[in-house]
């Protein structure tokens, strides 16, 4: 028997002053069983950092043909393609020719490594940009996360501030590659 998700909630009050986009956000996440904590973090940092009209979680890690994070258009194309983790290059490819515009937010102690093998190849494929979120941090956040939970979070001149309302973080999402 396959074992189900863990659900968790978050009412979210984000203030990104960086995009001037402001909204109350009530999103469900769940958390493959063979997903950490971290990771689901990662998302949900993701998806506040791109928050707007279409944008949605996918059905998770155990569906290939999708990212963690997707935005559509009116007419169903693919606008907004985020990945978030460690991916190969020929998925970035193919993502890249499905979207207008593809992210990556790498984590992870072993990111840094990533990146030295795979940049390269990465870094010459058009509409992409890498992110690297640090380790440490990524760990803080998670730290905030329970299966029901009330966030404020900021966005000002790229720094991301959390706030549960009993403790507090922040992180600095650092740019490996820009479209740009």
């Amino acid at each position: 028997m396959a074992l189900k998700p863990t659900i968790y909630k978050a009412q979210v009050e984000l203030a990104d002053s960086d995009r001037n986009h402001f909204d109350s956000l009530a999103l469900t996440l769940a958390l493959h069983p063979s997903e950490t904590l971290e990771r689901m973090a990662a998302r949900l940092l993701a998806y506040c950092l791109h928050a707007q009209r279409g944008l949605e979680f996918t059905r998770g890690i155990s569906t290939a043909d999708e990212p963690d994070l997707w935005q559509h258009s009116d007419s169903g194309e693919v606008e907004h393609w985020i990945e978030v983790g460690q991916p190969e290059e020929p998925r970035l490819r193919k993502a890249c020719g499905r979207a207008r515009r593809v992210s990556v937010y790498t984590f992870g102690k072993s990111s840094d490594t990533w990146w030295k093998l795979n940049g390269e190849a990465i870094g010459a494929l058009p509409r992409l940009d890498v992110w690297q979120l640090a380790w440490p941090e990524v760990e803080a956040v998670a730290r905030l996360l329970k299966r029901t939970t009330q966030l404020n979070v900021s966005i000002v001149g790229g720094v991301i501030y959390l706030d549960n309302g009993e403790d507090s973080t922040s992180l600095e999402p650092h740019a490996l590659h820009s479209a740009e």
